[in-house]
């Protein structure tokens, strides 16, 4: 379900919303389980799959708790460009994105400057994450 709204807490853009949205879709088929669009202090649910959840409040509650702990990012990502950044030739580059694993699915996340982006998604292979998350940060960076 694409969550249809006039106005976003977020104070997001409706163009935004669905450019997110579609990026995850392409990249993810199917497997996208939901998307979600946050700040420092607010969120927005984008698209939840129809079967895992029975109402937008159902699934905004689900994912509240996600977004809480997810937000350490704001100060993370810098933190891990910094550490990852080194002058002898070692550097592993800035930090894109975060891919957590879990037994029954993933969370990605994607923080570009103060905003975010959360998608869920099935079991499926990471390079499909990478094209996701690579068209997302591009709409966040542009947006």
């Amino acid at each position: 379900m694409i969550m249809n709204r006039v106005s976003f807490e977020t104070g997001l853009d409706g163009a935004l919303a669905d450019s997110i949205v579609s990026a995850a879709r392409t990249g993810l088929g199917d497997t996208l389980r939901s998307v979600v669009y946050f700040t420092p202090s607010a969120f927005d649910v984008l698209y939840a799959r129809r079967d895992l959840y029975g109402s937008t409040d159902g699934v905004t509650e689900a994912k509240s708790q996600l977004v809480e702990f997810e937000r350490t990012g704001f100060a993370e990502g810098p933190v891990r460009t910094m550490i990852a950044s080194r002058e002898d030739g070692s550097d592993i580059g800035r930090y894109e994105f975060t891919v957590r694993f879990h037994e029954n699915g993933f969370v990605v996340r994607i923080i570009e400057g103060d905003a975010g982006v959360l998608f869920t998604a099935d079991d499926m292979d990471v390079r499909s994450f990478e094209d996701a998350a690579s068209a997302i940060t591009g709409l966040l960076a542009d947006g």
